[in-house]
């Protein structure tokens, strides 16, 4: 395990336990963990030193926050954020299925019904945060994820607050 989910590690508490890395996480670090208090899986994202050191802390936790706040049933919600030695982080549920882009990779096409379901669930997730003035700006296959028959937005917000750093 890297000395920054040590780090990580250390600064959740024992609430927490990692997993293992994930990857695909674009800019950020990604791990599999579990909530020991819930007793479920959790990804917790932590952004590297290299980029943590062109990007204001502040100004990454306040977008942070304002994402916590959207909560809807196809947005992926953020349960904790934080820093550990000036490394902003946060924890989200861990959807059990699959982003388009990896689902594109496998099977090529998507049904007629199917594409118009996703569709949906994107816009009422989309169009929910744009009611509370929240901006995705990194809209894109690896950031909807597919399971139970639904779509979920990820990565709200992170994208926004790193393009203004």
């Amino acid at each position: 395990m890297s000395s920054i989910s040590d780090r990580l590690l250390s600064a959740l508490g024992g609430s927490y336990t990692i997993e293992r890395e994930l990857t695909g996480g674009g800019m950020a670090l990604v791990f599999m963990g579990e909530d020991h208090d819930l007793g479920r899986k959790v990804v917790i994202k932590i952004l590297p030193p290299e980029l943590a050191a062109t990007v204001s802390a502040e100004r990454f936790r306040r977008e942070i926050l304002t994402v916590a706040r959207l909560q809807h049933p196809h947005i992926v919600p953020i349960l904790k954020a934080g820093e550990v030695d000036g490394l902003p982080y946060f924890v989200m549920p861990y959807v059990d299925g699959e982003s388009i882009d990896v689902r594109m990779l496998r099977t090529k096409t998507f049904g007629v019904r199917e594409t118009l379901g996703i569709m949906k669930d994107a816009a009422r997730a989309l169009a929910f945060a744009h009611e509370r003035g929240v901006v995705h700006r990194d809209i894109k296959p690896g950031n909807l994820l597919l399971a139970a028959g639904s779509a979920t937005v990820t990565d709200f917000g992170v994208a926004k607050a790193l393009s203004s750093a």
